[in-house]
């Protein structure tokens, strides 16, 4: 073709390809497609159903009375009448180690959902309505001031020791972690041109936090829950440990720990044993939590 031939008439350019982001994308694997490939998980997961398991069942898997006192059997070996032995007063520790689980496990669970409850709804208040945010924010820098071992201390010596008691003590200590963590997500999160599409459009607050703030923020809250949850019965544990916590009447880790220090020497089962259970626990319940962060948060899932 010549220099005056018109445009027209000249060779179309080859066609370009598609760029990637409009391909066909193979979708990636949801929340259970992620567990069921995650071998940690699946074991954190069948290590928590055991303990679920041990705590509901306690009363028939016990061969007698965690709280029956027999001077005559005390600190035996174990047997096969007493799987673990008795301890210095002639209980079965078997028996008192499996009614134990009930107790961290109410503590570890109610903590994590009252505290992420209400640390979420304080974290969304001073992350979307700046307005309140100086306000909480400063409550919460007062509460994280304390730590959480000592607050809890603090708040139990107010009141008379008792489960629900040791559990509001450990909500308190514990809020503020979700409050900051939500409230830093909201930020991040309001300031995208979705949310704002929003609010120009005239949604309302709630719609816009229920709809899409939320739902996004889920990845870390979840997270965030299990490590309550975990944190939650090592503090009771720590508790009753030094008798600030669960009443001796009723049997949990830590006060069978603390009963069987003073035989570390004579018979050391009797606080290894609790303490191994107390472990395995928190250790399924952080291995559950790593997990689904990894298949919650879409920038850390891998296409399989």
């Amino acid at each position: 073709m010549t220099e005056h031939t018109p445009r027209f008439l000249e060779t179309p350019a080859v066609a370009t390809p598609l760029p990637d982001i409009l391909e066909e994308r193979t979708p990636r694997p949801g929340l259970l497609g992620v567990i069921q490939r995650n071998l940690s998980v699946s074991i954190g997961l069948a290590g928590i159903a055991i303990i679920l398991f041990i705590g509901i069942c306690a009363p028939w898997l016990g061969t007698v009375d965690p709280l029956a006192i027999n001077p005559a059997l005390r600190t035996r070996p174990p047997s096969a009448e007493h799987f673990f032995g008795t301890d210095a007063l002639g209980r079965d520790l078997w028996s008192r180690v499996l009614y134990g689980t009930r107790v961290s496990l109410t503590v570890g669970f109610s903590v994590a959902a009252l505290a992420t409850g209400i640390g979420v709804l304080l974290g969304v208040m001073a992350g979307y309505i700046r307005a309140s945010e100086g306000v909480i924010m400063r409550a919460m820098d007062a509460v994280m001031s304390i730590p959480s071992i000592l607050l809890a201390i603090a708040l139990v010596a107010l009141i008379r020791p008792s489960v629900s008691n040791v559990i509001f003590a450990i909500t308190v200590a514990e809020i503020p972690r979700v409050a900051r963590l939500v409230r830093s997500v909201v930020i991040s999160l309001r300031e995208l041109a979705w949310v704002e599409a929003g609010v120009v459009s005239g949604s309302k607050s709630t719609q816009i936090i229920l709809r899409h703030i939320l739902p996004n923020a889920a990845a870390p809250i979840i997270v965030q829950a299990t490590y309550i949850c975990a944190s939650a019965m090592i503090i009771e544990a720590t508790l009753s440990f030094i008798g600030a916590g669960t009443p001796a009447s009723i049997p949990s880790w830590g006060n069978i720990m603390a009963e069987g220090r003073s035989l570390w020497q004579v018979k050391p089962l009797i606080v290894l044993i609790p303490a191994a259970f107390l472990s395995a626990t928190v250790l399924a319940v952080n291995v559950v939590g790593d997990g689904l962060r990894d298949a919650l948060d879409s920038r850390l899932v891998k296409d399989i």
